[in-house]
């Protein structure tokens, strides 16, 4: 493989590990535990296998006990290291045979390998300096703890596997359940060999060969390379050094391993996750959350009361000065509900409205339900769950929330218009008028009584002025009362319509804070997954 190739390689390795972590970072709390594991020991065996030499291609040699495989590992590297190893105190201790021992060591301390052996060339094979580390291991099924502990985490961090199986036992199901089948992302880096072939006949063998060849298929490693190979009478053992030459020559193994990796846990996290996505917030839904909100925090209570208020002010400041005051003794619809007063501090106050029964907490309880499960639809299973968790920690906290948005709001209610200041004018000039004509008319009556010289008084069209001027008075008063109350009315309802429009709006800005944001959020949250999910498989 060309230089420029495997830069090129390398790089998109590191573009997938970066959206893998990705994708870990945004299934936290919503996958489970096991599967966000998973990817976090391959994103840290990935950055301490790149972090050492690269010029190295780590090789394990794996099987079952009696497969022959550390009389392979002696054919393969000519050598009896392995032999020699079956004799030492210590046999659970994997060995290493090194080719090119520069910069070696760090790696094989990162993969606690303590018995190295530098050998000598061994033709179709490796050179001296060729980079090639081959390690025999001990056996998986050994009844040894220690020594299966050893096998499953070399499994994880060699380069290259290759399982040595023999005609006896190459179908067990410990070998293909327990390692090749959850390995079946590997295939590029792993060689099957069926050893003892020299036990076998030629159609045996080959019927032997196909059995197994199916058993990898159905294990999701049809690609595989199988090769058939004799320790003792060292049939096959060349083709197998040339698989292995192959390999350490192309130097892509440490990248094709990792991808390989990648591959695995982004399966897991793809089964764990689900696939779709959700179907997200659309403005219909965010207006009928507003409007069931808004219903249920008592908006319309509070849009009556600024109406009344309205006109029991008006009422107020331009009825009758003589019977007006008497209004003094009727409640503000809107004080009693402690709202419209200019002292209230919404951070620190609550409304006097009616606290929420039953009724209204499950039509808001419905209501965000509904949103939720509209938003969340098409969404995979866990992150639907999380989309719902979200909505419904913002419904715990909904009644404080809408209540100092309510308490918040400007209702306008200090507001004065200056209709009331002219009819407020006019009713006193009118009383005035009123009362001029009654005091004129109470001198006259007295002079009258006290048989004094009464004056006469000016009249129009054979009405005494005194007269007109009590009529007009209290026939203008009643006048200017029955067409305050129609103004008012009028100004009323556009004042509340008004006050309805912030106070929904108000509404909506906490249906937007407390459910809406979040929901999108989860929802926004599973669509960044899924493209890094993407991105890390492909």
């Amino acid at each position: 493989m060309s230089r420029h190739s495997q830069v090129r390689q390398a790089s998109r390795l590191q573009q997938r590990l970066e959206a893998l972590n990705t994708a870990r970072e945004l299934a936290e709390g919503i996958l489970p535990g096991p599967e966000l594991q998973a990817v976090y020991e391959v994103l840290e065996r990935a950055s301490s296998r790149r972090s050492l030499s690269a010029g190295h291609t780590v090789v394990g040699f794996f099987g079952a006990t009696g497969s022959g495989k550390s009389s392979l590992f002696n054919a393969v590297s000519n050598t009896s290291l392995a032999t020699a190893a079956a004799r030492r105190p210590t046999t659970s201790a994997p060995l290493a045979g090194i080719w090119g021992e520069q910069d070696s060591g760090p790696l094989l301390d990162w993969l606690d390998v303590q018995e190295r052996h530098v050998l000598p060339a061994v033709p179709g094979l490796a050179s001296e300096d060729s980079g090639l580390i081959l390690l025999d291991l001990p056996d998986f099924d050994s009844t040894a703890v220690a020594n299966r502990e050893i096998v499953q985490r070399l499994a994880g961090m060699v380069d290259v596997l290759v399982w040595v199986l023999d005609p006896q036992k190459y179908a067990d199901a410990a070998v293909h359940h327990g390692f090749l089948r959850p390995m079946a992302s590997h295939g590029a880096v792993t060689l099957v060999v069926l050893n003892q072939i020299d036990k076998l006949n030629d159609v045996d063998a080959a019927a032997v060969m196909a059995s197994l060849e199916g058993i990898l298929d159905r294990d999701g490693l049809g690609g595989v390379t199988v090769l058939g190979a004799s320790a003792v009478t060292g049939a096959g053992v060349g083709e197998v050094r040339g698989a292995i030459e192959r390999v350490v020559t192309q130097r892509d193994a440490v990248t094709r391993r990792l991808s390989a990796d990648v591959d695995g846990v982004a399966a897991g996290l793809t089964a764990a996750s689900g696939t779709g996505e959700a179907r997200g917030v659309k403005g219909s839904a965010t207006a009928r959350l507003a409007a069931e909100l808004a219903t249920a925090a008592n908006v319309p209570v509070v849009v009556d009361a600024v109406a009344r208020s309205y006109r029991l002010e008006s009422a107020r400041r331009t009825g009758w000065p003589a019977v007006r005051w008497l209004l003094r003794f009727r409640a503000d619809p809107l004080r009693r509900l402690n709202l419209g007063r200019k002292d209230v501090r919404p951070d620190l106050n609550r409304t006097s409205l009616p606290a929420a029964g039953a009724p209204e907490r499950a039509r808001t309880d419905a209501a965000v339900r509904e949103f939720a499960d509209t938003a969340s639809e098409g969404a995979p299973g866990p992150w639907r769950a999380s989309i719902r968790n979200a909505a419904r920690e913002g419904r715990e906290q909904l009644p404080d929330a809408l209540d100092q948005a309510i308490a918040g709001t400007d209702l306008k209610a200090s507001r004065r218009p200056a209709w009331w200041m002219l009819f407020n004018v006019l009713q006193w000039t009118a009383l005035l008028l009123a009362a001029g004509g009654l005091g004129w008319l109470g001198i006259l009556a007295l002079l009258a009584y006290f048989q004094m010289p009464v004056p006469d008084v000016p009249r129009t069209e054979g009405w005494p002025w005194p007269t007109l001027m009590v009529a007009g008075g209290v026939g203008l008063g009643i006048a200017l009362g029955l067409l305050g109350r129609i103004i008012s009315g009028w100004a009323a309802r556009v004042r509340a319509r008004g006050a309805g429009r912030r106070l929904r709006a108000a509404v909506a800005a906490v249906a937007n804070q407390r459910i809406v944001a979040p929901v999108d959020a989860g929802i926004k949250r599973l669509r960044d997954f899924n493209a890094a999910l993407k991105d890390a498989r492909s």
